[in-house]
């Protein structure tokens, strides 16, 4: 328990009493308890808390809507958890020039309702929309089908805001699209973890809604099968949105198409669709299989992991064949949902001790052909497990990095790669 009396009065004297509580059990951190939880009214506040942290030599957590705060390692320490509930403006939608300048605390479906009535959206999908937040979505570099046409946040982003934990409201970017002058600080802190400052605004590109959209399912009897079809498809000249891959253990695969364009449009491509595929039964699908990377997370056991995967497309029958022979001699149950990027989310189900060598072994062949995996999720048992894996050679830089904006490591101490 920290003795921070001064402190705890300090900080109420900044953000207000009605700003400021006692941490209770669910704002635990992957099991580390915090004492306060902060609520600023605005970025000058969340600023000022952050710099009386740092100078008192407090950790603090950069808390949004709590979807993926148990992602990446359990912080080393976690004594504020400092909230962006309050930052949740839309500052500016300037629809004329398909931008929008968004506070961090924004939900994300709300976003996307308002900027609906424009006829525009953030061509972004995270799990969990209803409650995700925007900066929480930037800090773990989350993203879902669309990337494959429009690219990931670090692609969208064109400006941002950020705390430093010396209280400096650093700012890089615009409104523009086309401005790229200054230091590159969106893409720096996008997929950070919130180890280098705590975000309070950003700024993105747009994108119109579509006029239509319709989804095509297939199935394959093999995995080298389903990927000849997705390298066909992507080697193509069809103007797909987003690719995936759905498998279970046990079943054969399936796919998933979206297309987005005019009714005519979208004709065209179903056409070309199935004179690509040949043989393979193409079948008209609901919008539903694009939550299929969420339904992942619905567990009624204890006994699951969560995690992202990354993998050369050219990989993706011979990944899936490791999946599946894990799956026979480990005794472990599998699902998967997996991007024509080679980006993807596994679950796996098994006894604890079943888990972690089957995540080692994953890990190791992934890795040796340049793949990676992440552990978004594991039971608390295993929570000393790391969740990144090995680093590679550009630990060095990050921490150099981590040194310059964080030299007293206040924020999210452990959270990142090499326990950053």
């Amino acid at each position: 328990m920290l003795k921070t009396s001064s402190f705890e009065e300090n900080l109420r004297a900044i953000l207000g009493s009605q700003n400021l509580r006692i941490a209770s059990a669910s704002d635990a951190v992957s099991g580390v308890f915090p004492q306060f939880v902060a609520e600023p009214d605005d970025e000058n506040q969340l600023a000022a808390a952050l710099s009386m942290a740092n100078e008192a030599g407090i950790a603090v957590v950069p808390r949004g809507g709590g979807t993926k705060l148990d992602w990446g390692n359990p912080p080393k320490k976690a004594e504020l958890i400092l909230s962006t509930a309050r930052l949740n403006r839309i500052v500016e939608h300037a629809w004329a020039d398909l931008t929008v300048t968004v506070e961090a605390g924004c939900i994300l479906q709300s976003l996307q309702n308002t900027l609906a009535q424009h006829g525009q959206r953030l061509a972004f999908d995270t799990l969990w929309p209803e409650r995700a937040t925007i900066g929480g979505a930037l800090s773990t570099n989350d993203s879902g089908a669309l990337r494959l046409r429009f690219g990931a946040l670090r692609d969208l982003i064109i400006g941002v805001t950020i705390a430093l934990p010396d209280g400096t409201l650093a700012s890089s970017g615009g409104k523009v699209v086309k401005n790229v002058a200054g230091y590159d600080l969106p893409k720096l802190v996008t997929g950070a973890f919130g180890t280098l400052g705590a975000i309070t605004r950003a700024v993105f590109r747009l994108h119109p809604l579509p006029r239509a959209a319709k989804t095509f399912s297939f199935t394959a009897e093999t995995f080298t099968a389903v990927q000849q079809h997705i390298l066909a498809i992507q080697d193509s000249q069809l103007a797909h949105t987003a690719l995936q891959i759905r498998c279970v253990a046990g079943d054969v695969p399936a796919a998933d198409i979206l297309f987005e364009a005019t009714d005519a449009g979208l004709a065209a491509q179903e056409s070309q669709l199935r004179k690509l595929l040949g043989s393979a039964r193409v079948e008209r699908s609901s919008e539903n299989a694009w939550n299929a990377r969420q339904g992942l997370w619905i567990s009624t056991t204890n006994a699951t992991m969560l995690a992202k995967i990354s993998l050369l497309p050219t990989d993706i029958a011979k990944s899936l064949d490791s999946l599946k022979a894990l799956g026979d001699t480990r005794k472990v149950n599998w699902r998967i949902v997996l991007q024509a990027t080679g980006i993807g989310m596994l679950r796996l189900e098994a006894e604890p001790t079943q888990l972690v060598g089957a995540v080692e072994q994953l890990r190791t062949q992934l890795q040796s052909r340049d793949g990676a995996l992440l552990i978004l999720r594991r039971p608390q048992e295993l929570l000393s497990l790391d969740a990144w894996g090995n680093a590679g050679d550009g630990v060095p830089l990050m921490r150099a990095v981590k040194g310059q904006l964080d030299p007293k490591n206040t924020l999210n101490p452990g959270r990142f790669v090499g326990s950053i």
